[in-house]
């Protein structure tokens, strides 16, 4: 007798977890927008307004990515009920491998399905901006933040995100002082929010010819970004302040011979936006109004919810320090696991957030 009684209960589990995912997902809604969408865009004056035009159609190719990967997962779902029945009338040995590894491989689309399904915030489903910031360390902390800003676009990229690049200010030696990029992607926002914080960095420095150990610091910024007036957010004229100057880097034609960058005061507020890496002033300050708005979007969400602490007590964050995450690169020690008695290595991110985002860690790095 083939032992397949584990895959059948695996089975079961999928069918429950899949019909939440359905019902969360709605097909049927999905189809009906989609189908207006449709409707739209062969109007014969659709491409008169381009901008909306895009929009729309981007919103239709990311819904028919959804419809089409609930139902190839579904598909998969019934393809392996029917590997385990044909296994189980055939007695077949040699369908016991592929069964357990479709089994796993199935578990793991349906999870992560699941955690799309999660991401119901009312910003997540948008772009979003990054901003990364060197701490106090100088050279050390600078080449710690370039490392943190090739890794989240290594695995923004992972995703099938895009990223542009808006305003680098470059390190006095080494790596990047600040950096500021766009994620163009389905609920990039609602992936990435947890990254927000301080990140720590430990390790030997190279660039210490003592051979000594340094904590490095860089800040994270994550805010969501709009193209239009989001909402009960109106931006009057009269409370910013705009400024131009011209764009540092390579350069080319234009970018550093005319005051093409952009940068934004909101005066009431005193938040800050710039941007230098678009082709012309206008492209800077479209880009640079699109960051205002989600930053005070966010500000809006945080005095929301300081009020809300207010009503119901502050609650005390579990935390060291400020940051969020810590990656300990040295001293390196081999440590014994106890259940399998192997050793491993303790390079580890230690953090509170997600982990997800440093699949593409530093040492798997060109």
């Amino acid at each position: 007798m083939i032992p397949l009684d584990e895959y059948k209960m695996s089975l079961g589990e999928y069918a429950e977890q899949l019909e939440e995912c359905r019902k969360a997902l709605s097909p049927e809604s999905i189809k009906e927008e989609i189908q207006a969408l449709d409707d739209q865009m062969s109007a014969p004056d659709f491409w008169n307004d381009v901008d909306n035009a895009n929009k729309l159609s981007q919103r239709s190719r990311q819904l028919q990515n959804k419809l089409a990967r609930y139902n190839k997962l579904k598909s998969r779902y019934d393809d392996l009920g029917a590997l385990i029945e044909m296994a189980e009338e055939e007695q077949d040995d040699s369908l016991v491998d592929e069964i357990k590894d479709e089994t796993a491989s199935v578990g793991e689309a349906i999870e992560s399905m699941r955690m799309e399904q999660m991401l119901k915030g009312p910003y997540d489903a948008v772009n979003a901006v990054l901003s990364l910031h060197a701490g106090a360390g100088g050279t050390e902390a600078q080449d710690w933040t370039q490392m943190l800003y090739r890794m989240y676009v290594r695995y923004c990229e992972g995703r099938g995100w895009t990223v542009r690049e808006l305003d680098m200010l470059d390190g006095d030696e080494a790596g990047v002082k600040s950096v500021t990029f766009e994620v163009d992607g389905e609920n990039a926002y609602g992936y990435l929010k947890a990254e927000k914080g301080v990140h720590r960095l430990v390790r030997i420095s190279p660039f210490d010819s003592s051979g000594r150990r340094h904590t490095s610091f860089s800040s994270l910024d994550v805010t969501p970004i709009f193209d239009d007036e989001t909402g009960d957010l109106k931006i009057d004229p009269d409370d910013i302040r705009v400024d131009t100057f011209r764009a540092s880097g390579a350069g080319g034609q234009h970018i550093n011979k005319t005051s093409s960058a952009i940068r934004i005061t909101h005066i009431p507020t005193g938040t800050v936006v710039q941007c230098q890496n678009e082709r012309s002033q206008l492209q800077n300050k479209e880009t640079a109004m699109r960051m205002l708005r989600g930053k005070l979007l966010e500000l809006q969400e945080r005095e929301r919810e300081e009020q809300m602490n207010q009503i119901k007590g502050e609650m005390k964050k579990i935390e060291w320090g400020s940051q969020i995450r810590s990656y300990v690169f040295q001293p390196y020690t081999l440590v014994k696991d106890h259940r399998t008695g192997a050793e491993n290595g303790n390079i580890q991110a230690v953090m509170d957030g997600e982990l997800e985002p440093f699949i593409h860690a530093y040492l798997v790095q060109s």
